[in-house]
């Protein structure tokens, strides 16, 4: 149906996909894909329709899959997908971006690959950990992670990634080499005098702005951030928050200055909505200032988690705004966050969130 509105959904136990209205009123369930394998990140390449999936773990191994027809079928690759002998075995794939007939994958042991055929072949792009810094890498508690990935709009060579614990690192020369590019943003764990260190810091997710890709946003374990300049210099705009912890952030898809930003309570208090109350947090003036928008989420007993990629923006006019939650719930807005409704329940443990308009 044109006009219509794809949520694709990973999962611990596989990929599902949304069906909506054009409305984004009503949606209709189909999977679980891939065989339920864990499904880190599933997307689309907005260009050609392809929906990939990356995921896996120690068991399954590695690996990306495919659907040329919006989940009809699906194919998956690991081919090139490992590190040379004698290195830590790749557990699984983590981010995917696919752009101008590239498909990046971030893996754990955190590393970058790209391929050029669509996921059937991969390329490890080494330059990356020959980085000077790499031996000091520490994994967070999750694993050492590549779970970000944010590239320039009009320059394929331009890419910025994010790891948990390494921070954020940025080529310009598609991959072959890496300036970190951290400051200002605290490592509120590190001994006092080395809370703003060069590299090391944890990510939790970054976001570029809409029509201005030197914006970027930052979701860090110690702090909420803002860079104009591409990232060599961040700002705290964590002011107004319930917390300076949380995981995913999304960008409006046509203002530079709105965000949505969902805050947890903390790193050791639970990791929960504050008070069990539920809200997405919204900023018009590029993080001067948030709302917390509650109509139609749970305001009492909400103590789920929403994970770093499991938030995304779709780019209607009003634009829609989805989160998937660690008890796997499903909430949609259809008017930029001013209200939610719930669209599914008792789904696997969301992982991640991504939007395909056909």
């Amino acid at each position: 149906m044109a006009g219509q509105v794809h949520i694709l959904v990973g999962t611990k136990k596989g990929a599902f996909i949304f069906d909506g209205s054009p409305e984004r009123t009503e949606w209709a369930l189909r999977g679980p894909y891939c065989e339920t394998w864990p499904m880190n990140h599933v997307i689309a390449d907005r260009h050609t329709g392809v929906i990939y999936a990356g995921g896996g773990n120690e068991w399954f191994g590695p690996a990306v899959w495919k659907s040329d027809d919006l989940g009809k079928s699906w194919t998956h690759s690991s081919e090139g997908l490992k590190y040379p002998e004698g290195e830590t075995p790749i557990k699984a794939v983590w981010s995917l971006s696919a752009q101008n007939g590239h498909l990046y994958a971030g893996v754990e042991p955190a590393g970058l690959f790209v391929s050029e055929d669509k996921g059937e072949s991969w390329t490890h792009l080494d330059g990356l950990r020959k980085h000077p810094s790499r031996a000091d890498w520490q994994p967070g508690g999750a694993g050492l992670i590549l779970h970000a990935i944010q590239r320039h709009p009009d320059d394929a060579r331009k890419i910025w990634i994010g790891i948990s614990t390494a921070g954020v690192f940025y080529t310009e020369d598609g991959g072959q080499s890496w300036t970190p590019r951290n400051k200002g943003t605290r490592m509120d764990y590190a001994p006092e005098g080395q809370r703003y260190p060069e590299f090391g810091q944890c990510v939790h997710s970054i976001t570029m702005a809409a029509g201005n890709p030197d914006r970027l946003y930052q979701q860090n374990h110690c702090g909420m951030y803002r860079s104009d300049d591409g990232g060599r210099n961040w700002e705290s705009i964590e002011a107004g928050l319930p917390s300076t912890f949380g995981f995913p952030s999304a960008a409006h898809p046509a203002d530079p200055d709105t965000l949505y930003l969902l805050p947890l309570n903390g790193d050791s208090i639970g990791r929960f909505m504050p008070d069990g109350s539920a809200a997405v947090y919204r900023t018009r003036d590029a993080g001067k200032s948030w709302e917390a928008l509650r109509n139609g989420l749970p305001q009492e007993n909400a103590y789920f988690g929403v994970l770093r990629q499991a938030m995304a923006t779709d780019r209607r006019s009003p634009a829609g705004v989805y989160f998937g939650t660690s008890s796997g719930s499903l909430y949609v807005s259809n008017d930029e966050g001013d209200s939610w409704h719930a669209v599914a329940h008792h789904l696997p443990t969301v992982l991640s969130v991504e939007i395909i308009e056909s």
